[in-house]
């Protein structure tokens, strides 16, 4: 569950930008206390993690999250982030992947964003943990391959971290992750809505997702369910945790991510049609979103040589 993580260790690599996004990186770490990791800016690319033993605990601007034994964290590019060992954990042991997420599996995270581009799936179950073991393994394995003669076997010490080169290797990389979030995401249970949200606000969210095109603004979205602007930018805010307007750019840049995934309509149509006035405003802030630009995201980025 989302929990506030104040005094999250930093003492390892501030300001590490993270793998560009192009990049297909996996590892196995067993981090004792005082572990922890800090980007100002985010990272290039998404970060998956699955904890194996200990607990962790996860900053993603101001999404907080702890992670024990059969939990996936998911963090989205582009938005600060601070990870380690949960304050009173004797160790903290996890995969981890950073990669360009393939658009399909924007439909099994979407449910457990808990805002910020965190993603917190339930726990695993425990009869499932050894076959995601068995998925990063590969993953590992996969990304140790140089794309010629016959692929490495499992290696033997998994404190290690491993970068796919090559399409071949990226692809059964990526194969590998796609399994671990299906078996995550499959097996658990789809969160039930926020208790105690207002009907006021949760009717504006059904307004945004109708139409995330439409030209919204505070005004208009207040208009619709009865409330002042600077009332229902309260409300909104105080009950979601992000104002309406930063709830709004998330809907407009998955709507525009599903154009892009399922339609051949140029970027510029895609950007207007996804309620973006700017199509250089829309590359820009799609890029920081999802950690490629819009053409590079249709093509499917890391899976094409370049």
């Amino acid at each position: 569950m989302p929990v506030t993580a104040d005094g999250l260790p930093r003492t390892a690599a501030p300001a590490d930008p993270g793998p560009p996004p192009g990049l297909v990186v996996v590892g196995h770490f067993d981090q004792p206390p005082g572990y922890g990791v800090s980007r100002p800016r985010g990272a290039d690319s998404w970060l998956f993690t699955w904890t194996t033993g200990g607990r962790g605990e996860l900053r993603q601007g101001a999404a907080h999250t702890r992670a024990g034994v059969g939990d996936l964290v998911v963090l989205a590019p582009g938005v600060r982030h601070d990870y380690g060992v949960e304050g009173a954990a004797p160790h903290w042991r996890f995969w981890w992947a950073h990669c360009q997420a393939r658009p399909s599996w924007a439909a099994w995270l979407g449910p457990f964003e808990v805002g910020e581009g965190m993603y917190v799936l339930p726990p695993t179950p425990a009869d499932a943990h050894a076959r995601i073991e068995a998925a990063f393994g590969r993953m590992l394995t996969a990304a140790r391959w140089t794309g010629t003669g016959t692929p490495p076997g499992p290696a033997a010490d998994r404190e290690q971290v491993a970068v796919a080169h090559g399409a071949a290797a990226r692809e059964l990389a990526l194969c590998a992750l796609e399994e671990v979030v299906l078996l995550t995401a499959g097996t658990a249970r789809t969160p039930s809505p926020r208790p105690g949200v207002d009907p006021r606000v949760r009717r504006a969210q059904e307004m945004v997702a109708a139409d995330p095109g439409a030209p919204h603004t505070v005004e208009s979205l207040a208009a619709g369910v009865g409330l002042s602007p600077s009332r229902f930018a309260h409300l909104f805010t105080e009950q979601l945790g992000r104002s309406p307007m930063r709830a709004l750019r998330e809907a407009r840049l998955h709507h525009a991510a599903r154009l892009l995934e399922s339609t051949d309509l140029p970027v510029e149509r895609v950007a207007a049609a996804s309620g973006f006035v700017s199509p250089f405003h829309f590359n820009r802030v799609f890029r920081e979103r999802y950690g490629l630009p819009p053409g590079a995201y249709r093509s499917g980025g890391p899976m094409v040589d370049g």
